[in-house]
């Protein structure tokens, strides 16, 4: 099928997903879940074939973020179970009012319609988007990138299995067989067959659909995230913050890409960074990380000098810019100029400071004394995400069911004329 007639498919389902109700949507998602893992053998043979396709053309980094193991498959198989054990949005009263005319005026939460979601290498988004998607009433076209194409397919086959095993149309959930510029194109234009178009990938891809989508779209993803270290930071308590940070998966974007170190506790916690972060993964037979270094930071510790453009980079790599701030106020002015407004944090024993720095920092999510890995609708209580919205309007930060909904006035009277 092309483009066009999927999204034509996708949509003459609206109306069996406006009808369904709570417990057939849940009955659905449980199904899925359930699939998923009893088609586990199907999904990662696909995935083996993805990954040895990507192979030598994509990082190691990158690669980590395609690959599927049984207990990632697991993993996304529960994020599915939690969306259908959360409330749902669709139908809520959101406010009430009674006019002195005598009429009733409801604001009631109702679904998006159509959300398509373009999306790169993870192949966990495609159970996640797809799981929002249907609990908040919404179809879901899926388009991902060639890299993960063998692995979604595989994914979509057993969601849509769930969906048949509830009495849902499978086409509530369709996945794009063409993976070139073209069908993403064909969706930034979707007018009247897509609702909302959330790209998911790097600031190329984002960049690309805010710029060209004629449908409303959400600014999502790419985070040049900051963590400040306060003069009355408790060091070990930073080094621990930077190194989750930083290392635990570090092709994502809630991953730290900058460290910023008050001038006050630089001559001795730089070199603690450096061994944390450099020596001891290198003696630990772990990926060290390469620090790129501003002038101020280079006079303490050796490393790789920063580049023009290191500051306003996201690595997604074992790499990290660090620099040398004065204060809070001055670490506050770097993140509002190179920040993407994403996620960004303190770490401090001060709460004076710790306050100020909140007040000040304009990002979706702000930390204190927090790694900034945790900016996940899984680890916010939202079941998994759709993605991380850093614009402001209508969602911020991670999408879940609430985010994935829109609203109508419902009036009721008893024969009132203007």
């Amino acid at each position: 099928m092309t483009t066009q007639e999927i999204l034509i498919a996708a949509r003459k389902t609206r109306p069996a997903l406006l009808q369904a109700g709570t417990k057939r949507k849940n009955a659905a998602l449980l199904a899925m879940a359930d699939r998923l893992w009893a088609d586990r053998s199907a999904i990662l043979e696909a995935n083996r074939a993805d990954m040895e396709a990507a192979r030598g053309r994509i990082s190691g980094v990158m690669l980590d973020r395609l690959a599927l193991t049984e207990e990632r498959i697991a993993g996304m198989a529960d994020g599915v179970r939690q969306v259908a054990a959360l409330p749902d949005p669709v139908g809520r009263v959101l406010r009430t009012v009674e006019r002195p005319s005598g009429i009733r005026i409801e604001k009631i939460s109702v679904p998006m319609g159509v959300i398509a979601i373009i999306y790169e290498s993870r192949p966990n988004v495609t159970s996640d988007a797809a799981a929002l998607a249907l609990k908040s009433g919404s179809v879901c076209v899926l388009r991902g990138g060639r890299d993960a194409f063998r692995s979604a397919g595989a994914i979509v086959e057993a969601l849509q299995a769930g969906l048949e095993q509830a009495g849902l149309p499978r086409e509530a959930v369709s996945l794009l067989r063409d993976t070139s510029r073209q069908s993403a194109n064909e969706l930034m234009t979707a007018v009247g067959l897509v609702d909302l178009l959330i790209p998911r990938g790097g600031a190329g891809l984002i960049r690309s659909c805010v710029e060209n989508a004629l449908v409303p779209c959400i600014q999502t993803g790419t985070g040049i995230c900051h963590i400040y270290v306060d003069r009355d930071a408790e060091q070990e308590m930073a080094l621990n913050i930077i190194e989750n940070a930083k290392t635990s998966r570090p092709g994502v974007c809630n991953a730290e890409e900058v460290c910023l170190v008050h001038r006050d506790i630089a001559e001795r916690f730089l070199p603690a960074l450096k061994k944390r972060l450099a020596e001891d993964r290198a003696a630990g037979g772990l990926p060290p990380v390469e620090l790129r270094l501003d002038g101020r930071a280079a006079s303490v510790i050796d490393g790789t000098p920063a580049g023009e453009a290191d500051f306003d980079t996201e690595f997604l790599d074992y790499v990290l810019a660090v620099g040398v701030v004065d204060g809070v106020d001055e670490a506050a002015a770097h993140i509002s100029a190179h920040s993407t407004g994403h996620s960004d944090g303190i770490v401090t024993a001060s709460r004076e400071t710790a306050e100020k720095f909140i007040a000040l920092v304009d990002s979706a999510a702000v930390y204190w004394n927090v790694s900034t890995r945790f900016t996940d609708g899984g680890e916010f209580g939202l079941g998994c995400e759709m993605g991380i919205s850093t614009q402001k309007l209508h969602a911020r930060g991670p999408m879940g069911l609430e985010e994935l909904c829109s609203c109508k006035y419902v009036v009721t009277g008893t024969g009132q004329v203007r």
